[in-house]
């Protein structure tokens, strides 16, 4: 059995319940926006998010979630796919996960009304219900997201980014959403308990350890899902350069700095900033980090009372630093 099928093992009867309920969420009186949203739901990812929102429902509550449990994961779920549809018009990408991008085949004009179409959607479901507890952790998933990437954004036009700098970036753009979905789950099971803090704690140490695996797939030769050396063409400051950039002496600095800047579409010297990274220590530097994260992450749930929802999300958090995609 495959890991990620493993995982949702102790939580496959709402999962189908869930794609049932997601996909009624989407509905609209307009034959456009149903031809796309049906063309979003048939090309879904691994759904690690609602995997997340169910997991830490089921194991902060000892077992049951209720109806706000999968109105959570429902708009975490519309709120993400906006924020892609969004992101491909952004980088004005083509693909997403081997399928043609919403924009695409519509057009930006169009992937841009869908995502503002989803993001309401999703924002609806909670007023409707008042789910207000639930609205405001996605609120500030979605105010962190577009932060963090105007951050990058900002920091990445001048090659001169601290870790911490780092560190905030990926916590805003990538660990937020993990964030949230765990808090959630938590929430809607338990709205005063003190598990909510703390399930937003374990998301986002499990978000930062996902992205700092996402910086090293840059240095790997595996069949992944993107191509070496992409973060360096694109002039992204990832943490094994950070720290290469932090370690090395002012000659090479300043090579490293041209490489990037200057001749990041030249295939032959990315090759040899690959190499150099990795001959500073900055790939192992990267995974002793990404360790740490683990590490803390498993540190949070320990505390709790042994269950298939526990063994999962332990599952999982091994899951994001080994896996090979």
């Amino acid at each position: 059995m495959k890991i990620t099928e493993q995982i949702k093992q102790p939580i496959l009867k709402e999962m189908e319940l869930f794609e049932k309920k997601f996909h009624e969420s989407m509905s609209s009186k307009v034959a456009l926006l149903n031809r796309i949203t049906y063309y979003i739901v048939n090309r879904k990812g691994k759904q690690m998010r609602p995997m997340f929102v169910f997991l830490t429902a089921k194991m902060v509550s000892g077992g049951t979630v209720n109806e706000r449990t999968y109105r959570g994961a429902s708009v975490i779920e519309l709120i993400h796919t906006a924020t892609l549809v969004h992101d491909d018009v952004v980088d004005d990408s083509n693909k997403r996960r081997g399928f043609f991008s919403i924009n695409a085949l519509w057009k930006n004009k169009i992937a841009v009304l869908v995502g503002d179409y989803l993001l309401s959607k999703g924002l609806l479901l909670s007023i409707d219900n008042g789910d207000f507890d639930l609205l405001r952790i996605i609120s500030v998933a979605v105010r962190e997201m577009s932060e963090g990437e105007l951050l990058q954004i900002e920091k990445a036009r001048r090659l001169d980014i601290t870790e911490d700098v780092y560190y905030e970036i990926i916590r805003q753009k990538t660990a937020t959403l993990i964030a949230a979905c765990c808090s959630l789950g938590a929430c809607s099971v338990d709205p005063d308990g003190e598990h909510t803090l703390k399930m937003r704690r374990f998301g986002e140490l499990i978000g930062m350890a996902f992205q700092i695996k996402d910086d090293l797939f840059d240095y790997t030769d595996d069949a992944i899902g993107k191509p070496t050396g992409i973060d360096i063409k694109e002039q992204k400051m990832t943490l094994p350069l950070i720290y290469t950039l932090n370690n090395c002496d002012r000659q090479e600095k300043k090579w490293l700095i041209n490489s990037v800047k200057n001749h990041n579409k030249d295939k032959k010297r990315v090759k040899e900033v690959i190499a150099f990274v990795k001959q500073k220590g900055g790939l192992t530097y990267a995974e002793q980090k990404m360790g740490e994260f683990q590490r803390e992450a498993l540190e949070i749930i320990r505390e709790y009372p042994a269950s298939p929802y526990k063994d999962a999300l332990e599952l999982m958090v091994n899951y994001v630093i080994e896996r090979k995609i």
